[in-house]
C-alpha cells in the first residue's frame, strides 16, 4: 500500500422533494414526494408510511352559499273588532289552538277560529247564503257543536242552535247569532310573538302579533339568483353549528331593496325564501339564529371522486394523483372536474372505485 486509501465517495441519487400547494375553493392542501437515497450496501429501505384514501364513486353536487335567519316566519297583526276594554291578553311565546282564548274584551273570551276567509258580516238565521257561513259551520262541527249537517254555505235554524251551545260554553249571552268581531281567525295554530294591546286599554285596533308555530328559515335571496330556488327542492343547512336539511316551501315574487349589515340599502335586489327544517330538532331550543343555506347549483352523478389533498400539480401544468399499489407507488395524470366540499371529481388512466391514492387529507 503506498499511503492511506482515501474513502470511496458514497455515490448517492436523490428524488426531488417537491412541496406543491394545491389552492382550490379555499382548500390548501402541501403535499410532499419522499426523497430516496441510492448508493448504500444492504437491503432498499421500505417506503415510508403514508396517508392513503380510496377512490369513490359518487355523486357531487355545487352549491352556492346564502345567510338566513332561524324564526318562526312573518308576523301577522291581530286587530281587535269586539268594542269595550282589553280584560285579558296572552303570554308572548304562548302557542294558541283552534277554539282557544286569544284575548278577552269586558270579560269575554275572543277565541281562535281556524279559516282563509275574513268574517266580513254578522251571521244570523235567515242571512243570505255564503261561503262565510260554511267556514263557521266547520269550526262549530270541529268543536264538537254540531246538528246541522255537513257544513254548507246555508245559515238555519240548526246553525243557529248550535251557536247558541257554543256560547254558553264561552260563558257568554246566547243570541244564536254570530258577530265578524266574534273571534280571532288564523289559517292554524298560532304563536304569540309580541303582545302590543295592553290591559285596560280599547278592544278595537291592533292587539298583539303572531306567528306560525314551526320555525322556519328565511333567506335573503340575490333576485338574480332565484333560479336557485325551487318549491319543494332540498338545501343544506348550518344551524348552530350542526349540519342539517331543509325543503324550500315559499319562494317571494317581488324583489325588495337589499340591506347591509347596518341595515342600509346596499344596491342589490333581494327576494324571500323560506326554508322548513326536515328535522325540527335541529335547531334545539333556539328561536332565533343566523342559518348558512346552501342552494344546490349543479349535480354530477355517479363519478369517480378523491380527497382534494390527493392533487399534485405538474412542473408541466395539470394535476395527477398518486396511486399506492399494496406499497408500489406511481403518479396518474388526471383531468379534474367539479369540486365539492374536501371531494373532487377526477378521471384517468386505471382509476376506479376502490383504487388508493395517497392523500394528506
Amino acid at each position: 500500500m503506498t499511503g492511506p486509501e482515501r474513502p470511496r465517495r458514497r455515490r448517492a441519487r436523490w428524488f426531488v422533494a417537491v412541496a406543491v400547494a394545491v389552492v382550490v375553493l379555499g382548500t390548501t392542501s402541501v403535499v410532499v414526494l419522499t426523497r430516496v437515497a441510492e448508493g448504500t450496501s444492504g437491503p432498499a429501505a421500505a417506503p415510508p408510511q403514508v396517508e392513503t384514501a380510496e377512490v369513490t364513486k359518487t355523486d357531487l353536487s355545487d352549491a352556492e352559499e346564502a345567510d338566513g335567519t332561524l324564526g318562526y316566519g312573518a308576523e301577522t297583526s291581530v286587530t281587535g273588532r269586539k268594542p269595550g276594554t282589553l280584560t285579558s291578553l296572552p303570554a308572548a311565546g304562548s302557542t294558541i289552538s283552534q277554539g282557544k282564548t286569544v284575548y278577552s274584551v269586558d270579560a269575554k273570551p275572543v277565541p281562535l277560529f281556524y279559516g282563509t276567509l275574513p268574517f266580513y258580516r254578522d251571521l244570523a238565521d235567515g242571512v243570505d247564503k255564503g261561503p262565510d257561513v260554511k267556514e263557521l259551520e266547520q269550526n262549530l262541527q270541529a268543536l264538537g257543536f254540531g246538528g246541522f249537517g255537513a257544513p254548507d254555505t246555508k245559515f238555519t235554524s240548526a246553525t243557529a242552535a248550535a251557536v247558541k251551545k257554543w256560547q254558553k260554553s264561552l260563558g257568554v249571552e246566547q243570541t244564536g247569532t254570530f258577530g265578524q268581531g266574534d273571534v280571532v281567525l288564523s289559517a292554524g295554530e298560532v304563536r304569540v310573538s309580541a303582545v302590543t294591546g295592553q290591559l285596560g286599554g280599547p278592544g278595537t285596533g291592533e292587539v298583539l302579533k303572531t306567528t306560525g308555530t314551526g320555525r322556519s328559515v328565511t333567506v335573503k335571496l340575490d333576485a338574480a339568483k332565484q333560479a336557485l330556488a325551487q318549491v319543494g327542492a332540498k338545501v343544506g343547512l348550518t344551524v348552530n353549528g350542526a349540519e342539517t336539511t331543509g325543503t324550500i316551501t315559499d319562494v317571494g315574487h317581488t324583489a325588495e331593496q337589499g340591506k347591509d349589515a347596518s341595515g342600509q340599502p346596499n344596491g342589490t335586489l333581494t327576494i324571500t325564501v323560506t326554508v322548513n327544517l326536515d328535522d325540527p330538532k335541529a335547531a334545539g331550543s333556539l328561536d332565533s339564529s343566523p342559518v348558512t343555506v346552501r342552494f344546490t347549483k349543479d349535480v354530477h352523478k355517479g363519478v369517480l371522486a378523491v380527497p382534494v389533498g390527493a392533487l399534485l400539480a405538474l412542473a408541466e401544468g395539470g394535476y395527477a394523483v398518486e396511486v399506492d399499489d399494496h406499497g408500489k407507488r406511481h403518479l396518474v395524470a388526471v383531468k379534474t372536474g367539479m369540486f365539492s366540499a374536501s371531494l373532487v371529481e377526477v378521471s384517468g388512466a386505471g382509476l376506479a372505485p376502490g383504487v388508493r391514492v395517497v392523500t394528506t387529507s
